[in-house]
């Protein structure tokens, strides 16, 4: 198949047009704390499983106005020290799925927490979240959930979410507060950029062919869903396009990009045709962050890296977290 998207140099040469709003971090300071005012508490039951050489929690914790979200907590059996966190987003109708299916990050020593996203689960793997919010009128999917208002729109409560996962998770006497990275491929890579973006207890984030990010050019590029949902959604209310791309400037993972000092491992693969390649080297080129890198996948379009990334990840934040030898 032909390149869908620019390829070097021109890729090299592509910055986004997207503008960061003014109350941009007010924005999300002003919607944490009023999940935070919420309160709640976090359970966790011993889940029941075959494994024996990690410890599987089922959690339930409270996200975006204290709704309960779901999540699974994996860590080492045999931990003598305070163990380094990580927390992975899933992708776009995924949910948090069995337990065993990622044991790598346990079995290198970390406490890994797979959280569920509200009201996904059911296109690929299961998920155990609901999401209680109305919405709006909008295209089948979670694209449009609310798109009409900022403070409906649905990647709020999920990015709200995510931060209070690491609320919760970070108050764990067997975790290393200190040491907090996030991840997450797709979906879960642009939940993970904007995490990194407000939260600045997060040292390292690992986005893995990330969507929600540069959506100007990400919905008139993209020739596959979930991006078209927007599209269909703008071909049916033509009057409100410039309404549903202020309200997106909110939820940009370029936006958060530039405000999050975190270590950076980004992916990206050049034939892409769900996540532009150019719509990640946006979000990788904003990052404020110093130590900041992407692995190229040239040949590869939105299975990214796979298995490689995943290797490659490990051998990046084993050294950023001092766990090398």
């Amino acid at each position: 198949m032909p390149f869908p998207d620019l390829v070097h140099p021109l890729l090299d040469a592509y910055e986004s047009s997207v503008v960061t709003p003014a109350d941009f971090a007010q924005f999300w300071q002003s919607t944490l704390a009023e999940s935070r005012a919420v309160g709640g508490r976090m359970q966790m039951v011993a889940a029941e499983t075959t494994l024996k050489l990690v410890d599987v929690f089922d959690v339930t914790f409270p996200g975006f106005g204290g709704h309960p979200v779901k999540g699974w907590l994996v860590l080492p059996r045999e931990r003598a020290s305070k163990l380094p966190l990580l927390v992975q987003y899933v992708g776009y109708g995924g949910g948090r799925g069995f337990p065993h299916e990622l044991l790598h990050w346990a079995a290198s020593g970390f406490a890994y927490f797979r959280m569920d996203t509200r009201g996904q689960g059911s296109s690929w793997s299961t998920g155990a979240t609901p999401d209680p919010v109305g919405s709006t009128s909008q295209i089948p999917g979670m694209m449009t959930k609310g798109v009409l208002d900022r403070n409906d729109y649905y990647y709020r409560r999920v990015f709200t979410d995510g931060v209070r996962a690491i609320d919760a998770l970070a108050e764990l006497d067997f975790v290393d507060s200190d040491r907090i990275a996030v991840c997450g491929g797709s979906q879960g890579g642009g939940i993970s950029l904007a995490v990194a973006g407000i939260e600045n207890r997060v040292k390292a984030v690992m986005p893995d062919v990330p969507f929600l990010c540069d959506f100007p050019r990400a919905v008139r590029m993209a020739a596959r869903d979930p991006y078209l949902e927007i599209v269909r959604f703008l071909a049916q209310h033509r009057e409100k396009r410039e309404m549903v791309f202020e309200t997106l400037r909110y939820f940009d993972g370029v936006c958060f990009a530039r405000q999050s000092q975190a270590a950076a491992l980004y992916s990206v693969a050049l034939m892409d045709d769900i996540c532009p390649a150019s719509t990640v080297y946006a979000a990788y080129r904003a990052h404020a962050g110093e130590d900041k890198s992407v692995v190229e996948y040239e040949f590869n379009n939105h299975e990214g890296g796979g298995p490689y990334q995943d290797r490659q990840q490990m051998t990046w934040l084993t050294e950023r977290f001092g766990m090398v030898g």
